[in-house]
């Protein structure tokens, strides 16, 4: 990984105060823009189907602990990393070990994030697509009086179809790629600073929807009141993973937001909130959704199928479903794309420091690379449905080039990135530096912190590391 960072123009003493790096204009910007990286397809999708398939409310509490033991303290350790080396996940760490004699293999850490960011919008794009889909399905009330198997039909077609695939893809992407390319200030901060309020009024446009039905209750009951004995060890397991996942950590996108911190913004008080509106938003997302599930008769655990297959039904069926539907998928949109800025972000920071290139020649370079990447995902969907390019070994029989990168990421590569993470900051960044980048002192909190990200973080990501290659 050495090689890639071998740029005589990063002086391994600079930092982030240099005129040629930009930085937010406030904290509020930065945690925008980190909730919206954070807030994505894994609140709105993602989130509510493994609540619904790990009984509800014990499920959550589980979860809201494993945010509070893995989530921020490694949030925290990853903004830390890329405030104190300022510049991109790969140049920040080089910039860090020179700085403290550490060994240069540490850089991996920068390296196997991109990687991770990279690949997950590679697949995130075509995902993001299908909601860009239904957007018109909605609106052209393709939903209304459709029977279960017609639902069915509807997204098994899109998906067989590379095609449009193809040009949903393009589409998502495209808007990405205009953001990013405008810079931190007039595209990303923009951008964030429009997209986030019309996140919030729309969800809770669709919460005071579903507060209307009569299912709200039992919606409400479902997500808070837990039942213990519907918990399973695989659900614990499931939250600690989520947890990690829906924080945007283990991907390089903390440490490349984090080279954009001002020095007097507190990271962990920044961090703290970023978590709540993250947890705050798939909470909302649960209340908007479970109501309508249970209104209409249909199954909560419907797995990955609850957004595109079940909620379609439901739009279907009630009163207003054209409009909100149409709403709901504009909202999954919004997220996503919030989301898929900042996992382009890494690479088109690490090609302006070591291309030396304008802002929009990075972003095109990272963006029509990743869109490429994206066509394996389509093709693994329909065309290559029965490549399996790993099948030799029993672990990746039967994989498509799309469960490979979804597979690689969620349970190989973010993992091993935040388990290091951890160690490094825990263990081997000077601490001085730790201390100075904290901000709080070194009294109880920061020996509170230093424990749990020495001890707790690192033993919860290795079970869940172990689990998911059981």
């Amino acid at each position: 990984m050495t090689e890639l960072v071998q740029n005589p123009a990063l002086d391994a003493t600079a930092d982030n105060t240099g005129k040629d790096h930009p930085m937010w204009s406030s904290r509020m910007a930065f945690i925008l823009a980190a909730s919206g990286s954070a807030v994505g397809l894994g609140n709105i999708w993602k989130f509510p189907y493994i609540t619904g398939e790990n009984g509800g409310g014990a499920f959550v509490l589980v979860y809201l602990l494993c945010i509070a033991l893995i989530g921020i303290p490694i949030m925290i350790a990853e903004v830390m990393i890329g405030r104190r080396g300022g510049r991109s996940p790969i140049n920040s760490m080089r910039n860090l070990t020179r700085r403290d004699g550490l060994s240069n293999r540490w850089i991996w850490i920068g390296g196997m994030g991109m990687l991770a960011s990279i690949l997950i919008l590679s697949f995130y794009s075509v995902i993001g697509g299908w909601a860009l889909a239904y957007i018109g399905n909605s609106a052209n009330g393709l939903f209304v009086g459709a029977s279960t198997a017609a639902i069915g039909t509807m997204f098994s077609s899109l998906l067989a179809d590379p095609y449009t695939l193809l040009l949903w893809h393009s589409v998502f992407m495209l808007l990405v790629i205009l953001i990013v390319a405008r810079g931190l200030s007039s595209g990303m901060e923009r951008a964030i600073n429009i997209l986030m309020p019309l996140l919030f009024v729309l969800l809770l446009v669709m919460v005071g929807y579903a507060m209307s039905t009569n299912s709200f209750a039992e919606g409400f009951a479902f997500l808070f009141q837990p039942d213990f004995s519907k918990l399973t060890t695989a659900g614990v397991l499931t939250a600690l993973g989520h947890a990690f996942f829906t924080l945007s950590l283990g991907m390089g996108v903390m440490m490349a937001y984090g080279s954009y911190l001002p020095k007097q913004v507190s990271i962990v008080k920044t961090a703290v909130t970023v978590s709540v509106v993250d947890t705050l938003v798939a909470l909302l997302a649960g209340l908007a959704i479970f109501p309508l599930v249970f209104a209409n008769g249909l199954e909560a655990g419907a797995g990955p199928g609850l957004i595109f297959q079940t909620l379609p039904i439901a739009f279907g069926q009630m009163s207003g479903g054209i409009l909100f539907g149409s709403l709901f998928f504009i909202l999954l949109v919004v997220a996503a794309i919030t989301s898929a800025i900042s996992l382009l972000e890494p690479l088109v920071e690490w090609f302006e420091e070591q291309q030396g290139i304008s802002r929009l020649s990075a972003t095109l370079m990272g963006g029509i690379s990743i869109w490429a990447l994206g066509i394996l995902t389509i093709l693994s969907l329909n065309v290559w449905a029965d490549v399996h390019p790993l099948g030799m070994f029993e672990r990746f029989a039967g994989k498509t080039f799309f469960d490979l990168f979804d597979y690689a990421t969620a349970n190989l590569i973010m993992p091993l990135v935040g388990l290091a993470t951890a160690l490094f900051v825990g263990w081997f960044m000077a601490k001085p530096a730790a201390e100075n980048e904290f901000d709080m002192g070194n009294g109880l909190a920061y020996q509170s912190f230093m424990f749990v990200i020495r001890f707790i973080t690192p033993a919860a990501v290795l079970v869940v590391f172990i689990y998911n290659l059981s």
